[in-house]
Order: C-alpha cells, then sequence, then structure tokens
C-alpha cells in the first residue's frame, strides 16, 4: 500500500533580517528571488502598511526552503529595497478576523525567533492530503483540517493565483509541523532552478532532541508518516550525542530544535568550490557529505549530499 507521505515539502527557516538572510543564501548557491510582503489597512479608509510576515523561498524540484520573518505594523526593517508588495484585501465586516490572524501568525513567528534564529517550519508533501488528514484522525493526531489558501505567482502571462491546501499538527514542541499537498505541476514553470549549487531536492530534516525524549518523539513522528523513521528520511531524529557525530562541533541552540536540512546536489566538488570562493566554512558529516555549519548560517546547519 503507498504511503500518503512520501518526502519534505519544505522546511522554513526563521531570520531576523530578511536581507541578511538572502545574501547568506546566495552565498550558499542558491537563486533567491525578492521576497513577498503583505500589506494591509489596518481600518477601513487607512493606508496599506507592512503586516505580519515576509518570505521568499528558494524552489527546487518538488520542495523548497521559505525564509520567513516576522514584521511589526508599518516597519520595513530588514527588508530589501526590491521587496514584492502583495496588498492583501478582506471585506470590511472580516478585516477584524483576517487581522487576529495575521497577527497571531506574527506573534508565533517572533516567539519562534527570539527562541533561536533558525528552523522552525516542517512541512511534508503528500498526494492525498484528504486521505493524510483522515489518516492522522484515525490514528490520534490533532490537527487542524485541511486548509486552502491562494498564493500569488508570476507567470508569463501575469500574475495568477495557485491554491495550496494543507493542515497542521496540533501542539508540536519543534514548531510548526504539517503536511502540504504535492506542489501543483501547472506552476512548476514558474520556478526557479538553476541554482549555482545544482541544488535538486530538499531530502532531509534533522530534529535533535533530549535523550529521554526520543523514544516517544519516534513514535510521534512515526505516527505523522504512517510508518517508521529512517535513515533514508525524510526526518532523522537525533539526540544531542548523535548530532555531535553527525554534525562535528555542533550545539543545538535550544531542545527540542529542528537544526539542519540536506539538499541534494549532482556535483559535490562544484558545491565545495563556491562554497569555498563565497568565504564559507565547510565540513564534513560522519556520513561523508558536506555541511556550512549552523553558527555560520544564521542557526540552520545545510547539508550537502551527492546524488
Amino acid at each position: 500500500m503507498p504511503h500518503d507521505i512520501t518526502r519534505l515539502h519544505h522546511v522554513g527557516h526563521v531570520v531576523s533580517d530578511m536581507t541578511r538572510a538572502i545574501a547568506l543564501y546566495q552565498r550558499l548557491g542558491f537563486r533567491i528571488p525578492p521576497p513577498s510582503v503583505p500589506t494591509l489597512a489596518p481600518r477601513e479608509g487607512a493606508a496599506p502598511e507592512p503586516f505580519g510576515a515576509a518570505n521568499t523561498h528558494a524552489d527546487l524540484s518538488r520542495s523548497f526552503i521559505e525564509l520567513v520573518t516576522p514584521l511589526k505594523p508599518g516597519d520595513t526593517t530588514g527588508l530589501p529595497p526590491d521587496a514584492r508588495i502583495v496588498p492583501l484585501q478582506a471585506p470590511p465586516e472580516k478585516l477584524p478576523l483576517v487581522l487576529s490572524r495575521i497577527e497571531a501568525t506574527s506573534a508565533q513567528l517572533g516567539r519562534w525567533r527570539d527562541r533561536f534564529e533558525g528552523l522552525h517550519i516542517l512541512m511534508f508533501s503528500s498526494p492525498d492530503i484528504d486521505g493524510t488528514g483522515n489518516r492522522l484522525t484515525a490514528v490520534g493526531v490533532a490537527h487542524g483540517g485541511v486548509n486552502t489558501v491562494g498564493r500569488p505567482v508570476e507567470t508569463p502571462n501575469g500574475v495568477r493565483t495557485e491554491l495550496v491546501r494543507y493542515l497542521e499538527i496540533d501542539d508540536a514542541p519543534e514548531g510548526r509541523v504539517g503536511v502540504v499537498a504535492d506542489l501543483d505541476p501547472e506552476f512548476q514553470h514558474t520556478r526557479h532552478l538553476d541554482h549555482p549549487n545544482g541544488a535538486q531536492d530538499l531530502v532531509e530534516a534533522v530534529l535533535c532532541v533530549p535523550d529521554e525524549q526520543l523514544p516517544l518523539t519516534r513514535e510521534r513522528y512515526e505516527r505523522y508518516l504512517g510508518r517508521p523513521t529512517s535513515a533514508e528520511g525524510p526526518v532523522t531524529l537525533l539526540t544531542k550525542s548523535e548530532l555531535r557525530k553527525l554534525l562535528p562541533g555542533a550545539v543545538p541552540p535550544a531542545l527540542p530544535a529542528l537544526v539542519a536540512s540536506t539538499v541534494a546536489v549532482p556535483d559535490i566538488a562544484r558545491v565545495r568550490a563556491l562554497l569555498a570562493q563565497n568565504g564559507l566554512p565547510v565540513h564534513k558529516t560522519s556520513r561523508g557529505e558536506l555541511f556550512v555549519p549552523a553558527e555560520a548560517a544564521l542557526g540552520a546547519a545545510l547539508i550537502f549530499r551527492e546524488i
């Protein structure tokens, strides 16, 4: 019987300064488009102002790495000058509800960023998001149900709306964990995939937990995935001592914590040369892959795996 969760959809790197984060990921060898900045009039008749959270993506073939930062209303500190303004609109009677939801999301991002700058979002991909929701409910995993949102996408024929269907799992201590419907093939041609580092896909997220929590965390993720966790991913669960073996010198900022992600590349020598040229420290994992440590990458180690 095929699994309804097969791989990662995206991880989210919560940062304090979007300009700095984009510059880092460019040095890591990714093409990063300008971030989207939502604006909303706080009351009827008022001028729109930045609100909620700004984000951008390092797009990969079937996944992406998200860079996201919470915004204070009207404050553009840390945003690049080419940030793309996305006006949000809501009927006056629905405006208070929209505002409260956006404020709650931004506040949560702020709490995660204050805990540590790094990975706080882990989303899996499913070809059958409704079936996944039903399975999670059946095995006792609480979640908020399947939601649908529209995302503006620039295409050769103008801006179109891509519908994104997702669910969020309740009360995951490591951050926002959930499942998203597989990326829509109709919009694949709009994605920026020609990264200088050759990155093709997001293949692993690494979660570090206290020793005593490892059995319960493993059981929890086995219920999320509908199968045993394994070395093949998409999520690797480690204790602090196991993390130090995988990533020599790594010190998790807090526990539990998403501490690293892994991207697949076709030419590791090309990656090594690019990182050295851009002045980034490069080490080897215990599995023989390259990685840039968290302290040089805004709190989130990045592993490069040759395929």
